[in-house]
């Protein structure tokens, strides 16, 4: 390199090139210390080799989203093929069929073995339940893409002498700009990925002699480079599970300002001789502001009529809430918005949360109906602003609900989206199994009806035959929160001749939980270690059959036939059941009058059993939909993964495939 420094003892002489050194430079002499701080600066050349590599890093995404658009998109096609072929009466539609059908069910069979597994422990004390580990899957992409980046910034970067770091730096900058598109491209599409790239800086010893303090002097790069990097470090800190927990509403307002100052940072780093870096800061600041104005556009067309929001309290401090008179017409089963009431006072506003739409587009007349469990703010306010009677969602052309409508409290409501639901179609697949826990089953009971309505009404035969329905709650009660949706789905799915089981299991309910000190063995899978679990135990055999409404375990169909009618005749709104799936022959099986299509069973529900009943008899590809707490999830997972290992799918057994979608909340 070509350096000329004024003065005597300096590392080369001028007209001289060869790497830069600081021997010979005396630095105590200001002149030579600044001649040499600008020689180590000069980095036209770095510049150049950096924007080289920003380019391949983009032409390396640029690859791994085409090869993910082609399998995606052979997915979608696949799944269309199965929707044809179940119209034709085609046997097995849901089974692949073909060489190369068979050969990318088992490319997906291996690749869905090492993406679904998860470690993250199944039972945890309850200030850790935020406590994640990614899936095997998201851990392989993030160290994929650190590793796809650290060999962009170490590739050919060994530049002998003094710039060294110089060169290995300016790449990073480089690098670290180039992905600031990326980060606006995936947060426009609501997919909230957290890239982060650490480079280490480390210090040459020279550095000791003045020149640290020159250079925080003299060049802005330095203090506006740690701004940047502390509002980065901020960012991702702030979007850690307890922090979002503690207020969610505030941490999506400073997670916002945040990200305009980390902008702001980044445009005073970046030097004025290179600004054509400044390039990939304009096209995420012009991919915000357009995706700013979509989202406003639609918002505008989303709100263009007064939408009415009616609230009503549950049992079990839930809310649900009906949205009527609503511009949006069309949206995907598990589909959420973000849901804004201004009429609840205070920064009712400015505050949205987000909500899973319950219902479908022609399940309740056109209605959104969401079901929102009360923690505080928010949610509280919401829960304690409810009307107390469930008259409040009965339709307007209700004759009941005229005589209620004066005292009905109803709110202004105001919808961003819909967003989400961007999962496979379950009524591709020959069997469904769906999992809730709590207010989870918004998204399932949205697949559900989903399922129910195109099997009755959609004139077309689906592949799918077999639909199990889980739903883990703390009181049975609490499926009078979706009772009519319920018993409308299995309706329309038996009209279709499709086998349908559903199964609420109660965790806690305390009107049937065993008094005793001891803990009882009942058939749940609770974890009895900590203590007796709030199951229901088998009642004493002396006066079992004198009490109304007596809960038996059944341990064959006879007994349960005898059981049924005879619990039936002394109270209708509680029998046993005759059916053993979902459940194990030994643990006490319910009916409630209220809701007949459904099992009550209590305690934890026995996952891996579930799975083994869903994919033992399918006769072609399966699903399985999970929504509830991470543990959930993570159970299931574990599950799958582990039975496909045991099963061989689709490596020469005749297994058939599993398809798992998760969704979590904490």
């Amino acid at each position: 390199m070509d350096m000329s420094m004024g003065g005597s003892g300096t590392a080369s002489d001028s007209g001289t090139s060869g790497p830069l050194s600081p021997d010979g430079v005396n630095f105590s002499d200001p002149d030579q210390a600044s001649a040499f701080l600008s020689a180590l600066l000069h980095d036209d050349e770095l510049k150049v080799i950096g924007n080289a590599y920003a380019r391949y890093f983009w032409y390396g995404i640029a690859v791994v989203v085409a090869i993910a658009a082609i399998f995606h998109w052979a997915r979608i096609l696949t799944l269309q093929m199965r929707l044809r072929a179940a119209a034709r009466r085609e046997e097995a539609p849901a089974r692949p069929k073909g060489i190369m059908a068979k050969f990318f069910a088992t490319v997906t069979a291996i690749a869905r073995e090492v993406t679904y597994f998860d470690i993250t422990p199944y039972r945890l004390p309850s200030k850790l339940r935020w406590f994640r580990i990614p899936p095997a899957g998201t851990m392989a992409l993030l160290l994929s893409y650190l590793t796809f980046v650290l060999a962009l910034e170490f590739t050919n970067n060994s530049v002998p002498g003094a710039q060294f770091w110089q060169a290995r730096g300016v790449r990073a900058g480089w690098l670290a700009v180039a992905q600031m598109p990326l980060i606006i491209l995936l947060v426009g599409r609501n997919n909230l990925f957290t890239l982060t790239t650490g480079v280490s800086f480390q210090s040459k010893a020279w550095t000791t002699y003045g020149l640290m303090k020159l250079e925080w002097s003299t060049d802005t790069c330095p203090p506006t480079g740690i701004a940047a990097f502390a509002f980065l470090l901020w960012m991702n800190l702030s979007t850690l599970a307890p922090f979002r927990f503690w207020s969610y509403e505030f941490f999506v307002w400073q997670h916002l300002i945040t990200f305009f100052g980390f902008i702001v940072a980044v445009m005073f780093h970046l030097p004025s001789t290179a600004l054509w870096s400044r390039i990939y800061i304009y096209i995420p600041i012009a991919l915000y502001i357009v995706d700013r104005l979509l989202r406003w556009a639609w918002l505008a067309f989303s709100n263009k009529r007064r939408c009415r929001a009616t609230m009503t309290k549950l049992n079990g401090d839930a809310t649900k809430i009906v949205l009527r008179d609503t511009a949006l017409k069309r949206w995907r089963p598990g589909s959420w918005v973000h849901l804004s009431l201004p009429g609840l006072g205070g920064f009712g506003w400015a505050q949205t949360h987000p909500a899973t739409i319950l219902s479908t587009p022609t399940s309740h007349g056109g209605d959104l109906v969401f079901i929102l469990k009360g923690h505080k703010g928010f949610t509280k306010r919401i829960m304690e602003s409810a009307n107390d009677s469930t008259e409040a969602l009965l339709p307007p052309t209700d004759p009941e609900r005229a005589q209620t409508r004066a005292q009905t409290k109803v709110y202004r409501a105001v919808l961003n989206g819909p967003y989400g639901g961007h999962h496979q179609d379950f009524a591709a697949f020959d069997s469904v199994c769906l999992i809730a826990g709590s207010t989870g089953i918004t998204f399932t009971l949205a697949v559900l009806q989903d399922l129910a309505e195109r099997a009755a009404n959609g004139g077309r035969k689906l592949p799918l035959r077999r639909v199990r329905f889980v739903w883990c709650v703390k009181e049975h009660d609490r499926a009078k929160w979706i009772s009519n949706e319920l018993t409308a789905a299995v309706a329309k799915l038996e009209q279709a001749d499709i086998d349908v089981a559903i199964m609420i299991r109660a965790t806690c309910d305390e009107s049937l939980t065993e008094q005793n000190a001891e803990p009882m063995v009942c058939g749940c899978a609770c974890d009895k270690s900590q203590g007796p679990c709030c199951c229901a135990a088998p009642p004493d055999e002396e006066d079992g059959d004198e009490k109304a409404g007596t809960e038996k375990p059944v341990s064959s169909s006879a007994e349960a036939r005898s059981t049924a009618v005879v619990v039936a005749e002394k109270d209708p709104s509680l029998a046993a059941s005759t059916r053993p799936i979902l459940s194990s022959q030994n643990e006490v099986r319910l009916k409630r009058s209220w809701l007949p299509c459904a099992d009550f069973c209590s305690g934890r529900p026995m996952l891996r059993e579930i799975l083994i009943e869903l994919l033992e008899d399918a006769d072609g590809e399966s699903a399985v939909g999970v929504c509830g707490p991470v543990s959930m999830g993570a159970e299931v997972r574990r599950h799958v993964v582990r039975l496909s290992d045991e099963r061989a799918i689709h490596k020469g057994t005749g297994a058939q495939g599993c398809y798992l979608h998760v969704e979590s909340f904490s």
